[in-house]
């Protein structure tokens, strides 16, 4: 090569003509590696709308009839106006340029044809590092003979038309514009096919040098396109491509940019909660790659496109719910999750809260509705919704719903033994009371009254009668883990929602319940579509973890939560549903999980500057002030607008009728015998409306001893019985 080069002034100078200084060159092809070119990755929702993009460069390439002819006449006669005459390599020009760069000691002039500049834009992508970048552009002798010797290659490889679509799609012509298409829709919001001779003049103009003419920068680049647009214009008209009346009323026009933004990225979605779930889904899947940076490039460069659960009306009818009751300006923040019983789809993510890192507009910069593993943070403490999964291992074991204990108004672990986590290591605490009102009523609680009252000496009992280790494991089988990805807490308090948990993982773990014990993984992909148009469909992941009938059976308890419980003033939604209230120690966060046999849902209150120093007592929350807040203040009545939104239209579907035979009646804990009724009739009077939230629950309609209950150790005041009067819950 270096020797070649040396004869080449030698040779021009005694007249030879510029074929024959190319052939002394004695250039060979040379196979050139073309790594795909980084397109964007679009997600669409459940039925087909885009709703967010990623991309590394914006770009989005189309086929050469996609481009209209007269964008393909401005850059050939630009950029190469021999470009179908000449061969591999348009010898006279190059020739002559490499004459006048060899005897100028350097790259004075490109002389480069259309497949030339396609080379070096392909080893510009190519290049890992910024030193392969700058060598890939670097102006000297043996970068350009390697890159006519990759021409040569190229042009045995395609054809003149195949090469000058490479071309269009690999250019990058400003304003963060690769490729035609991008560049049409972000000069002048329109598809490459619809330029017009002004716009396709500017285009063609801006490929020379794109740094320099980059509208986005300010006036003066501005300007300087201007100017060559009218360059290309001229150019046209005289190689007689346009007349010259064409080019003038051309160049009358103005420049035109439109500067329409290309949003990318999640805080730039409709949906960027679940725009995040997706993106972390893609970023831990082993099958998209062997790393995170690899996923990565695969997310921002694949160009994928990523068909997700996520229904458009079931996230409005969450997000207006959302709405209603708690304000973007609230520190506090509603965040909700739906989810399809038996496939696992994600079909709503919506918080209170707006997504991004503003925070004079009181955005939030993680993902609120979710997991640590999927963008989000540590989640908040569960609360009594946890009491389900005790039920549900009770009903396992065998107890029936009449099946009870003797609940005191205060509850302390007899022995360090009385509790034991899935090691076996003693986790009782006997030196911890929990109580259900600062006044000690006591009551006999069965299954069914327990739950309906959410009761906290109630469920200790249960928990310790049933295991603490068996409900942990049940939970474990639901799909409950910490949302920080942290181990359970197993401790005798676990009933009573000590963990932090998010509501994607609450809504999945209810439609266990929903699905007749069927679990199935969280799903946010059903497709994914390749840049070559090859589609892999993703199924549900799920298996049976809990009898169908047992599951029933809860079912049947959590559907009185709505007619007898802590959600009776706020009511149902005219068709089965079932449902449990959480409000966590001292107010620290309020929940309410519920499901229909077609949905289930979770919906989740808290502070996320810090539940435990910022409680929801005396606050304001949606322009209302609340004293206190349970869960069936504000979490259980967005959940049942939400419902019934997302539920319109959608035919009701029933739970499968409880198995009285197997779960009615009781067994060995059977509630003592009622006293007989006093001849004059007091204490026979009807139930009072036990009204109040699940942590001061109120006195229980069904309880015959006025005890109002309390999650996690709260106080609150609801009415009993006329037999004992006011009692305290």
């Amino acid at each position: 090569m270096l020797s070649a080069a040396i004869a080449l002034p030698a040779v021009g100078g005694a007249g030879v003509s510029a074929k024959s200084a190319m052939e002394g060159l004695n250039l060979k092809p040379e196979e050139l590696e073309e790594p795909p070119l980084p397109e964007r990755t679009v997600l669409v929702d459940s039925k087909g709308k885009q709703f967010a993009q990623f991309f590394y460069e914006n770009r989005q390439s189309v086929a050469l009839d996609q481009v209209a002819p007269i964008m393909r006449t401005a850059l050939i006669a630009i950029e190469d106006f021999r470009y179908y005459e000449h061969g591999p390599i348009d010898v006279e020009g190059t020739a002559r340029a490499l004459l006048k760069n060899v005897t100028s000691g350097g790259v004075m002039q490109g002389g480069s044809s259309i497949t030339q500049q396609y080379v070096k834009q392909v080893l510009v992508n190519a290049a890992e590092t910024d030193a392969e970048k700058q060598a890939a552009i670097a102006p000297t002798l043996s970068r350009k003979l390697a890159e006519l010797r990759y021409a040569m290659a190229i042009e045995r490889k395609y054809t003149k038309d195949q090469i000058l679509e490479k071309y269009l799609n690999i250019a990058y012509f400003g304003a963060g514009a690769h490729g035609i298409q991008a560049a049409s829709k972000r000069f002048f919001g329109k598809p490459a096919s619809e330029l017009n001779l002004a716009q396709a003049a500017t285009l063609a103009g801006a490929v020379q040098n794109p740094a320099r003419t980059d509208p986005d920068i300010g006036p003066e680049s501005r300007e300087r396109l201007l100017a060559r647009r009218n360059v290309v214009l001229d150019r046209m008209a005289q190689l007689s491509k346009i007349t010259p009346q064409e080019a003038a009323e051309a160049k009358a026009k103005k420049l035109g940019f439109k500067d329409v933004k290309v949003p990318g990225g999640c805080e730039e979605s409709k949906y960027p909660y679940f725009c995040l779930y997706v993106q972390y889904e893609i970023l831990n899947n082993d099958d998209f790659g062997k790393n995170q940076d690899e996923r990565r490039k695969l997310l921002q460069r694949g160009g994928l496109r990523i068909k997700t659960t996520i229904d458009p009306k079931m996230q409005e009818a969450a997000e207006k719910a959302i709405k209603k009751y708690v304000s973007t300006k609230d520190k506090p923040v509603a965040s909700q999750a739906m989810v399809v019983p038996g496939t696992g789809e994600i079909k709503a993510m919506a918080a209170s809260r707006k997504f991004g890192g503003n925070k004079k507009k009181n955005e939030i910069s993680y993902n609120v509705v979710a997991d640590a593993a999927h963008g989000g943070g540590g989640g908040f403490q569960q609360g009594s919704t946890a009491k389900a999964y005790t039920l549900a291992a009770a009903l396992e074991e065998g107890l029936k719903y009449e099946d009870g204990f003797p609940s005191p108004a205060a509850f302390s672990a007899a022995r360090y033994s009385s509790f034991k986590d899935c090691k076996g290591n003693s986790v009782g605490d006997p030196s911890h009371e929990v109580r259900n009102s600062s006044e000690g009523g006591a009551g006999f609680k069965t299954l069914q009254t327990g739950t309906w009252g959410s009761v906290n000496t109630f469920f200790l009992k249960l928990e310790e009668r049933v295991g603490l280790c068996k409900v942990v494991k049940l939970a474990k089988r639901l799909g409950v883990k910490r949302a920080d990805g942290g181990k359970l807490g197993e401790y005798e308090t676990f009933t009573l929602g000590i963990n932090e948990v998010d509501p994607v993982t609450i809504a999945n773990s209810y439609a266990v319940f929903a699905s007749r014990g069927q679990y199935c993984k969280p799903l946010a992909i059903t497709e994914i579509t390749d840049r070559n148009g090859k589609a892999k469909q993703y199924k549900p992941k799920c298996s049976q973890v809990m009898d169908e009938e047992v599951a029933d059976a809860v079912s049947g308890i959590l559907s009185g939560v709505f007619t007898k419980g802590t959600m009776r003033e706020v009511g149902g939604i005219g068709r089965d549903a079932a449902g449990k209230t959480g409000t966590t120690d001292n107010y620290m966060s309020a929940w309410f999980a519920g499901y229909t046999p077609n949905l289930s849902s979770a919906v989740s209150l808290g502070d996320p500057r810090g539940s435990s120093s910022h409680k929801l007592i005396g606050v304001t929350i949606g322009g209302r002030y609340y004293p206190y807040v349970y869960g069936a203040s504000i979490s259980g009545p967005i959940w049942k607008q939400a419902m019934l939104g997302a539920l319109k239209g959608v035919e009701a579907a029933d739970f499968v009728p409880v198995n009285h035979d197997r779960f009615g009646g009781c067994s060995e804990n059977c509630a003592p015998k009622p006293p007989k009724k006093d001849k004059k009739g007091d204490g026979d009077g009807p139930p009072s409306d036990g009204r109040g939230g699940d942590q001061g629950g109120g006195g229980d309609p069904f309880d015959p001893f006025g005890q109002g209950n309390q999650d996690n150790g709260g106080n609150g005041r609801g009415r009993g019985w006329p037999l004992t009067g006011t009692g305290l819950g």
